[in-house]
């Protein structure tokens, strides 16, 4: 099984707390009403409707922010960088076949 910890460039502060890494690893939890959930956060946050939500930053971020726990300011408020590889973490996650 591939590591879905996300290990960043230089530390992020976000509400005073540092942090190195965003653990995704509950990714293997997700059930399919967490995508329901996050399908509708994206339709209710101006994000509209998509045909393939998974491409979208606030319903990666959505799910993101459940399986962390973390607030979805959280990930709004990381480096660019940073946030293209949770989206793309959560995309593959979501995509890719086991």
């Amino acid at each position: 099984m591939e590591s879905k910890i996300i290990k960043l460039n230089r530390p992020y502060y976000f509400e005073g707390r540092e942090y190195r890494e965003i653990n995704l690893e509950g990714l293997e939890d997700l059930t399919a009403a967490d995508l329901i959930e996050a399908q509708r956060y994206l339709s209710s946050s101006g994000g509209g409707i998509s045909l393939v939500p998974e491409t979208d930053y606030s319903y990666c971020f959505k799910i993101a922010s459940q399986v962390t726990k973390e607030p979805i300011e959280f990930f709004e408020c990381l480096p660019a960088k940073a946030g293209a590889k949770v989206k793309n973490m959560v995309f593959n996650f979501l995509l890719t076949e086991d």
